[in-house]
């Protein structure tokens, strides 16, 4: 149990999450002394990482449940209601087609893995927790305490910890808490660093339309009455404080300020995370490359974050903060539309922003040491015109298709199929625990490993079991 201490009152634990705004911040780095702080962050990655290799994933989530058919596995050969409005594209795999609005991937699929096999059984969204947790109980809206169950980033932020140790473990873009996986039990200090609260972006609205405005960029921002000398200052005097309060505490709690504390105004006053999240360092060419849209603005800074030593970037793909934008039910069914209307603007969006993610840690020398996975919580219908729609297809947890590049793996190929109509899986079945088993795999986490949760209870890294998928290795 943290002690009590005087800087109680700052509240730096209040809100959800980790840190959402320059007031969090600057409370969590002066008021260290117990609860969610930005030191405890800085110690816990630098203890749990022990000087690894500079292993990253870049995960793309398709908030919403993106339809197979209509992007990875298409059925071309199937009567209209079955396989969709679009055509399809030859890859530079032989044999292997995908969606006519993804000429991009299909012209580079040689450095992907599509797994059309992945089995989203017990996945549901808002909140979506399944496939990021690895946990089958991990539904809240059949079991309450699905929310307690961490997620497979915040795991890797505790075993394993950050690749250089000012830089948080865990980084998000949110569009919407119900979009991700939190550290539940084992702690909030390992819950992801939400960047779109202190990265300067485009402000779009609920069904994607730029509206001129920039958010955020001010985390890091000193007030105007505080200088980086006043800040070492107040940081002398919170030394003194502590050193006060360790004549008392003869537990040694209450130990004089440590680097992590250093640390924590390093970030304040100029640090790694800082220069990450600020896109006018990137150079322009580069910046044009990826392009204005909030999405891919976003995808470059995951890029720039795992430069910078951030072991885990999730992307919350979505510009609804309800369902997800890839909750395509139909366009009588607002506000998301069918598949035409809904997928037709996405898709050639998510061609170019993967692609280009792709290309560029490849050319970076970074594909190798990052692995970059987009995926949603489940596939949708075989059959069109479900909910009284003509072009909508409802949720599907029982098969969808994803996509693996990079990571040092084995890519080129397609792993698994579904049956003829995409509606089940037919061969080669990769579950949530598989997925995970592969990533903490790829970031050396044995997957033998236990944790311990703040409650003092021993649990099992992959809860339902897992194998690596052997296919990438």
């Amino acid at each position: 149990m943290p002690h009590a201490h005087a800087f109680g009152y700052l509240n730096a634990a209040r809100r959800d999450g980790l840190l959402l705004s320059r007031r969090n911040l600057l409370k969590a780095g002066f008021a260290g002394f117990g609860g969610l702080t930005l030191p405890s962050l800085l110690r816990a990655s630098e203890s749990s990482n022990g000087g690894a290799s500079p292993k990253s994933v870049i995960l793309l989530w398709m908030a919403g449940g993106p339809s197979q058919i209509d992007t990875l596995d298409p059925k071309p050969n199937r009567p209209p209601e079955n396989r969709g409005p679009f055509g399809v594209t030859k890859t530079k795999l032989p044999g292997v087609i995908v969606c006519e609005h993804l000429p991009k991937l299909a012209a580079m699929l040689d450095r992907f893995t599509v797994i059309r096999s992945v089995d989203p059984r017990h996945s549901n969204h808002e909140p979506n927790t399944v496939m990021q947790t690895a946990n089958l109980l991990a539904e809240p809206r059949t079991n309450p305490e699905a929310r307690s169950y961490p997620a497979i980033a915040s795991l890797v932020a505790k075993l394993r910890g950050a690749n250089h140790p000012q830089v948080p473990p865990y980084v998000a873009f949110m569009r919407s808490r119900s979009h991700l996986a939190f550290a539940g039990l084992i702690g909030k200090q390992y819950d992801p660093f939400l960047a779109n609260e202190a990265a300067r972006l485009p402000v779009y609205d609920l069904v994607g339309k730029d509206t001129g405005q920039l958010s955020g960029g001010k985390m890091f921002e000193l007030p105007t009455d505080v200088s980086a000398d006043r800040m070492g200052d107040r940081q002398q005097l919170l030394k003194n404080f502590d050193r006060l309060r360790a004549d008392i505490d003869r537990s040694g709690s209450m130990a004089a300020l440590d680097k992590y504390e250093q640390q924590a105004v390093g970030m304040l006053t100029g640090g790694r995370v800082r220069d990450a999240l600020d896109l006018t360092k990137e150079p322009q060419t580069n910046r044009d490359k990826y392009g204005k849209h909030l999405w891919c603005q976003q995808t470059l800074l995951a890029r720039r974050l795992v430069e910078a030593g951030t072991a885990f970037v999730t992307l919350d793909l979505s510009y609804h903060t309800a369902s997800g934008t890839w909750d395509t039910h139909g366009d009588n069914i607002p506000p998301y539309g069918g598949i035409k209307k809904g997928l037709t603007p996405l898709l050639p969006l998510f061609d170019h922003l993967i692609t280009t993610l792709v290309s560029d840690l490849e050319q970076r020398g970074l594909l190798d040491q990052t692995l970059v996975i987009a995926m949603g919580e489940f596939g949708r219908t075989p059959q069109l015109g479900t909910q009284d729609s003509t072009d909508g297809r409802n949720h599907w947890p029982y098969v969808m298709s994803m996509l693996l590049a990079g990571g040092g793996l084995k890519h080129a190929h397609v792993i698994g199929s579904s049956t003829k109509d995409g509606g089940h899986i037919q061969e080669r079945p990769v579950s949530p625990g598989d997925l995970a088993a592969t990533i903490y795999r790829h970031f050396g986490v044995p997957l033998d490993s236990t944790y311990t949760d703040a409650a003092g209870r021993v649990l099992n890294l992959l809860p339902n079991g897992g194998e690596v998928v052997k296919e990438l290795f």
